[in-house]
C-alpha cells in the first residue's frame, strides 16, 4: 500500500460503511439456501447429502472466485467491481424463481455463490483508505456485514411463511439490485486507484500479484480462515436443519436460535479488530482457537443413554446437551470466530501490503471452500454416524489441527528471532551453581 495514497476521515468513513452494508446485503444473499433450501429439500425429498450440496455450492462459487475479484478490485478498483459483483449476483437469485429441478437449483446456486466474493473486494478495497495502525479496526468494520447471514436467518423465515420461497428469492435480488446502484452513486474510487490514474501508472501485473502465494504462510493464514470463517458458514447454513432434526423446532424459531450464533460470529468482529490493534492478532487468534476448542468439544458430546449394573438392579441415566445450554455454547463459539476472523485479517495488510489483493482473496477463498466443503461433510457425516453432534466433532478436529500448526509455527518464528528461548532453563540459584561451577573447570584448565 502507498501511505501517501491513505485518506483518513469522512471519506475514508463513508467507504467502510458503504461497502459494510453492501457486504451484509451480499451475504444475506449468499446464504439464502439455509432457509429456502430446508422447503427445497421437502419439496424434492431430498437427503441430507444432497441438501448439504445445495447449500454449499453457492459458497464454493463465491470462494473460488474470491481471489479473481481481490485482484481485479487492486487492478480496476473496488467500487466498480463491487457493484458489478451485485448486480449480477441479483440476476441470479432471482433466476431461483424460476428453477424447478434439483440440476436446475445448483445452476442458479452456483451465479448465488458471485455474492460471495464480495469480500475479497471489499477488503481490497476498504484497506487502502485506512493507515496500518487503523486497518484492523476498519476491516473488522467490514467484516461484520457477515451478519447478513443473520438477517436472512430472521427475516426469511417470516417471507417463506407469508408468501413463499420464492418471495424470499425475490426480495433479496431486490435488495442486491438497489444496493449495487447506490453504492455505485455514492462510493467514490479508492486513493490508491484515483493516484494511478492521476500518475498514469500502470496496475501491478498478475504474476507480480500472485507472487507471495508460494509463501507457505499465506497457506497457514488459510487454514486459519478455513476453520474461523468457512466453519462459521458451514454452522450458519446447518444449524436451522440440525435444531430442527435434533431438537425438534420449527423453521421459525431454529432460525431465530440460529441467528443467535450468526450475531455474535458478524457483529463481534469489529471487537476483534479493535483487540488485534490493540493486543496483537496473534493473542486474538490463541483466545479463538482455545476456547473454541472446548466449545466445540462439549458441543460434540451425543445423546447418550448410559445403563450401569447396580447392586439391586441397572441404574439408567442419560447425558445430552439441552437445548438451552446449546444456544450458549453456539453463542460463545460464535463470539470467539468473530475475533478470529478479524485477526486473520489484521496480519495481511502488515505481512503484504502491497499484495492485499491477491493474498486476501485467496485466504478468502480458502476460507470460503470450508464454508463449502463442511456443509457436504456434515450431512455426509450425519447419513453415516446417524449422528447429529458429529458435525461438532468434525470441527474439533479441525480446530485442534490449527491451533497445533499455529504455536508451533510462532515457536519456530521466535526461536529464529531469540535462539537463547531455546536453551535448558533452570531455576535462578541452579543456574548461578552451574555457571559457578563451569568457572571453576576453566580455572582448572587453564592453571
Amino acid at each position: 500500500m502507498n501511505d501517501s495514497a491513505v485518506v483518513s476521515g469522512g471519506p475514508a468513513n463513508r467507504a467502510m460503511w458503504l461497502s459494510t452494508f453492501a457486504f451484509t446485503v451480499c451475504f444475506a444473499a449468499w446464504t439464502i439456501f439455509s432457509i429456502i433450501g430446508i422447503r427445497i429439500q421437502q419439496d424434492l425429498g431430498l437427503s441430507g447429502t444432497q441438501f448439504g450440496l445445495l447449500v454449499a455450492t453457492p459458497i464454493l462459487s463465491g470462494s473460488l472466485i474470491r481471489m479473481f475479484l481481490g485482484i481485479w478490485a487492486d487492478q480496476y478498483g473496488g467500487r466498480l467491481v463491487l457493484t458489478l459483483v451485485m448486480l449480477v449476483a441479483a440476476v441470479a437469485t432471482w433466476a431461483l424463481t424460476l428453477a424447478s429441478t434439483y440440476p436446475g437449483f445448483l445452476l442458479a446456486a452456483l451465479f448465488v455463490g458471485v455474492a460471495g466474493g464480495a469480500f475479497s473486494v471489499g477488503v481490497t478495497y476498504v484497506s487502502q483508505w485506512f493507515p496500518p495502525e487503523k486497518q484492523g479496526t476498519a476491516l473488522g468494520v467490514f467484516g461484520a456485514g457477515n451478519v447478513g447471514s443473520a438477517v436472512t436467518k430472521l427475516l426469511a423465515p417470516l417471507v417463506m411463511v407469508a408468501a413463499g420461497w420464492k418471495m424470499v428469492a425475490t426480495v433479496w435480488a431486490l435488495a442486491l439490485a438497489v444496493t449495487g446502484v447506490l453504492f455505485w452513486l455514492l462510493a467514490s474510487d479508492d486513493p490508491q486507484l484515483a493516484e494511478r490514474r492521476a500518475s498514469g501508472a500502470k496496475p501491478m501485473p498478475f504474476r507480480e500479484q500472485v507472487a507471495p502465494l508460494a509463501n507457505l504462510q499465506v497457506w497457514r493464514f488459510s487454514l486459519y480462515y478455513f476453520f474461523v470463517f468457512g466453519g462459521f458458514v458451514a454452522l450458519a447454513l446447518w444449524l436451522p436443519r440440525y435444531l430442527i432434526g435434533a431438537y425438534g423446532l420449527d423453521i421459525k424459531t431454529a432460525g431465530m436460535i440460529a441467528a443467535s450464533y450468526s450475531i455474535p460470529a458478524s457483529v463481534f468482529r469489529i471487537v476483534g479488530g479493535q483487540l488485534s490493534d490493540r493486543i496483537g492478532a496473534r493473542s486474538v487468534m490463541y483466545w479463538t482457537f482455545g476456547i473454541s476448542a472446548i466449545c466445540t468439544f462439549l458441543l460434540s458430546y451425543p445423546d447418550t443413554q448410559y445403563v450401569v449394573k447396580g447392586i439391586d438392579g441397572d441404574i439408567r441415566f442419560g447425558l445430552a446437551i439441552g437445548l438451552v445450554p446449546f444456544t450458549i455454547l453456539v453463542f460463545v463459539l460464535g463470539f470467539f470466530m468473530s475475533l478470529g476472523k478479524a485477526a486473520v485479517y489484521k496480519h495481511i495488510p502488515v505481512y503484504y501490503p502491497r499484495h492485499v489483493g491477491s493474498v486476501g482473496g485467496v485466504v478468502g477463498m480458502i476460507g470460503g471452500l470450508g464454508g463449502f466443503l463442511l456443509p457436504i461433510a456434515f450431512g455426509a457425516l450425519a447419513d453415516y454416524t446417524n449422528v447429529w453432534s458429529s458435525c461438532f466433532m468434525l470441527l474439533f478436529v479441525l480446530v485442534s489441527i490449527a491451533l497445533t500448526w499455529m504455536h508451533f509455527a510462532i515457536r519456530r518464528m521466535d526461536l529464529r528471532r531469540f535462539p537463547k528461548l531455546g536453551y535448558e532453563h533452570d531455576l535462578p540459584e541452579i543456574a548461578a551453581a552451574r555457571a559457578e561451577e563451569e568457572r571453576r573447570a576453566a580455572r582448572s584448565r587453564a592453571s
